[in-house]
């Protein structure tokens, strides 16, 4: 009998991007200023670098398999599939704001696609995994 097993090995790029709240500020939108991010070249999309970040910050769990390197804030890619934010600040939640970007397009990157708060994602992307 043979049985098979999907994988993803699809090299998936994505920008994780930490940025503060800010009264005005939209999480439908890029901010102007981050503080740090790191990049990741396979599995980022949101079922899965996704679901871990909010499991990560929702349920005080750390993220178990991460693979990504730390770059300056100013270090931009080409041929990224995701842009995370993750949003906070002192006495705030913590919110999350996934862009997908469409590097065949004129326009690169869309609006979200998901955005909320950390337990919100995670019950989002846990539905579509």
């Amino acid at each position: 009998m043979l049985i098979t097993k999907k994988y993803n090995f699809m090299s998936t790029r994505a920008q994780v991007r930490f940025a503060t709240r800010e009264d005005g500020v939209s999480f439908s939108e890029h901010p102007d200023k981050i503080h740090a991010q790191f990049y990741v070249h396979s599995d980022g999309y949101p079922e899965g670098l996704g679901l871990q970040i909010a499991c990560s910050i929702s349920e005080d769990s750390p993220i178990t398999s991460f693979y990504g390197e730390i770059e300056h804030v100013q270090d931009k890619h080409g041929d990224l599939n995701y842009i995370y934010y993750i949003w906070s600040d002192y006495d705030k939640e913590t919110w999350i704001s996934i862009f997908e970007i469409d590097t065949y397009a004129s326009a690169c990157e869309k609006c979200a696609i998901i955005k909320g708060r950390m337990a919100q994602v995670n019950k989002i992307l846990r539905k579509k995994k």
